[in-house]
């Protein structure tokens, strides 16, 4: 890392690197630890060491999460107290704070973004929201027969990645450097995104959702609902797209990908495998 920002000499530097699967870093803490706590640390120093041998500012960004509330009573905003419920989450209090400390204790111009959930067609498949309508999409094109999901009652605040992107961008654009929360201010169940999902293709989503134990975290976050004022009015931010809209942008997304997969399946390239669980 050092050598690359010193090759890139970069006058913004992004840390979006994690291990950011909440429910692996129950089964994989040590690793979730070294990169997501340390590895912004030994960031944080390569930046910092670069910038005091070349004389330059150069503007970090951290990407905080919602998870770091975690049992934390909504709503939740930039002074809000803390409360991890998963090493990935514990990881990102660290990194945080490792920031916060770098900013403070050597001038640094580091930005803590506090980004509740962020989902788009490109989310990964293991995620619970491109789980869902990877699903709603193969199941409508004959591919799958159900889903198996953990809890249906934990309440996320969704918004749309591009959007929060924009956001960590503004935050690198100020005079001073500051933490912000970046969220839509809505909350919704899971159960609610599945809904939407499966209505996007015209199913009950009762007739293909069951219930899998082995969803379940160890230990829940039940409640997300993030309070962006602060961003709204300093950084004069205001998502663009809507709940229902990043739904239906997901699940069309997916349907492309179905059909792709309905086409080589008939057309004898591909056969089909189990349920996708």
């Amino acid at each position: 890392m050092r050598r690359l920002v010193e090759t890139t000499t970069p006058d913004e530097v992004y840390n979006l690197g994690a291990q950011s699967h909440v429910r692996v870093s129950f089964e994989q803490a040590e690793y979730t630890a070294d990169i997501v706590a340390v590895g912004t640390l030994r960031l944080l120093e390569a930046v910092r060491d670069y910038g005091s041998t070349a004389g330059k500012l150069v503007r970090f960004y951290q990407a905080g999460s919602s998870e770091m509330f975690g049992a934390t009573p909504p709503p939740q905003h930039e002074t809000t107290p803390f409360h991890p419920r998963s090493p990935y989450a514990v990881s990102k209090v660290a990194a945080h704070w490792y920031a916060v400390h770098f900013r403070e204790a050597f001038g640094m111009f580091v930005c803590n973004g506090i980004l509740f959930n962020h989902e788009s067609p490109r989310r990964g498949e293991t995620f619970v929201t491109r789980k869902v309508t990877r699903a709603v999409a193969r199941i409508s094109r004959g591919l799958q027969q159900k889903l198996y999901l953990g809890n249906l009652d934990a309440r996320h605040d969704w918004g749309y990645a591009g959007d929060y992107v924009d956001a960590m961008w503004r935050m690198l654009q100020q005079e001073r450097p500051d933490d912000f929360v970046v969220a839509t201010g809505e909350s919704h169940s899971v159960r609610e995104f599945v809904e939407q999902a499966f209505a996007c293709a015209a199913l009950d989503w009762q007739d293909y959702v069951e219930f899998d134990p082995r969803y379940l975290r160890p230990s829940e976050v039940d409640y997300l609902h993030g309070d962006a004022s602060k961003a709204r009015q300093a950084l004069a931010w205001t998502p663009t797209v809507g709940f229902g809209e990043l739904v239906r942008m997901m699940v069309d997304h997916d349907m492309a990908l179905a059909d792709q997969e309905r086409l080589l399946l008939d057309a004898g390239h591909i056969t089909l495998g189990h349920s996708h669980r």
